[in-house]
């Protein structure tokens, strides 16, 4: 029956060729418009995720996104510049930097907290917690002195005008970024981290000593409690930059001590190693490197991690761009001590009593 025409008449074999034909060039057509449609679909979704429903979920004014976004190569480009001692340096005395955030506030950001001897829970036994943090074990620490915040950018200038250090590679004409004398110093190695404290007087604090300043003697999961209380700290791009470090007095510690959670991971002098007993397995503590083993490699950026005979430093406290539960007082994070971020920073501690600069 499908090789004849209508009224019965038998095709000839021109004329099926021709229907075989233009059935073809039909489906072609109705695949193609398929195609069109789904891609046009798409566009419009992502248009709709770009346009509105990203902005709307943005914890910050997309207007202002250029000053939150660098340009690709552009932080590798002040990194050559940087290392190179290109870099302006502007000398504050003083004096000035008294004068930018009056006598008052200098005195208090550079106060030390006496945190008090004996035994503290280090570490959790949650389920979900990352296995770098577990098991929890009792510590006992003598007396010593933390920093009662992370070192300021105004600490940080008078290191820098007095010693000739470089500054941080994000201040431009080596001066503190305007407003922002009392915000955290970031862009920050730890072996920068470590030089201040020892021109201070002091050094930076090992990892248990951190944890117990963060959370006292009870095992609490944040500075402040068990429970995230997001009006307590600085974190998971909820202002979308660091801040200054008296913003939050409710995220205080047990002992007073400031932003402990959140607003900047803080560099320690601790190297990444596992707890008494613990079951993390080994490649996590491993130093790795990124290797390109042949010039084919290289050429496409194809890079194999490899171990190598060095130590990770640890990092604590979470950060403005960290998710929640990195901020608990328990959570190690880590990374290379000559790397540096625009949310790693640091504070001072100290064995004794002593008197200068936190």
């Amino acid at each position: 029956m499908k090789n004849k025409a209508p009224g019965g008449r038998q095709l000839s074999e021109a004329e099926r060729r021709k229907r075989k034909r233009f059935l073809s060039a039909t489906l072609v057509t109705c695949a193609a418009i398929v195609m069109i449609g789904g891609a046009a679909h798409v566009v419009d979704i992502g248009y709709t995720r770009v346009f509105a429903d990203m902005p709307s979920k943005a914890s910050y004014d997309v207007a202002e996104m250029a000053t939150r976004i660098r340009a690709a190569g552009e932080d590798i480009t002040l990194h050559e510049r940087h290392e190179a001692g290109k870099t302006e340096t502007y000398k504050y005395t003083e004096s000035e930097l008294i004068a930018l955030v009056g006598e008052e506030q200098w005195l208090d950001v550079n106060q030390m907290i006496t945190i008090p001897a004996g035994p503290f829970l280090m570490g959790s036994d949650r389920i979900r917690t990352s296995s770098q943090n577990r098991p929890q074990n009792k510590i006992t620490l003598p007396t010593y002195q933390i920093a009662k915040y992370p070192t300021t950018n105004i600490q940080y200038a008078e290191f820098v005008s007095k010693q000739g250090y470089r500054p941080p590679l994000d201040w431009e004409g080596g001066r503190v970024p305007e407003g922002a004398e009392l915000y955290p110093v970031t862009m920050v190695s730890w072996y920068d981290a470590s030089n201040y404290c020892t021109w201070a007087g002091k050094r930076l604090p090992q990892e248990a000593e951190w944890e117990k300043a963060a959370r006292s003697d009870d095992g609490r999961r944040w500075p402040w409690g068990d429970l995230m209380d997001t009006s307590r700290l600085n974190t998971y791009y909820s202002i979308g930059s660091a801040t200054n470090v008296t913003q939050y007095p409710n995220g205080a510690s047990p002992y007073g001590v400031m932003d402990m959670a959140g607003n900047v991971f803080e560099w320690l002098e601790s190297d990444f190693l596992p707890y008494k007993d613990s079951v993390a397995g080994q490649e996590i503590f491993q130093g790795k490197i990124q290797v390109a083993s042949t010039p084919a490699d290289r050429a496409m950026k194809v890079v194999d991690l490899v171990g190598v005979d060095a130590k990770y430093k640890v990092l604590r406290g979470g950060s403005w761009k960290s998710d929640p539960f990195s901020t608990t007082t328990y959570h190690r994070n880590y990374s290379w001590p000559h790397y540096a971020s625009d949310f790693f920073g640091f504070r001072c501690a100290a064995d004794d009593e002593v008197k200068g600069k936190g």
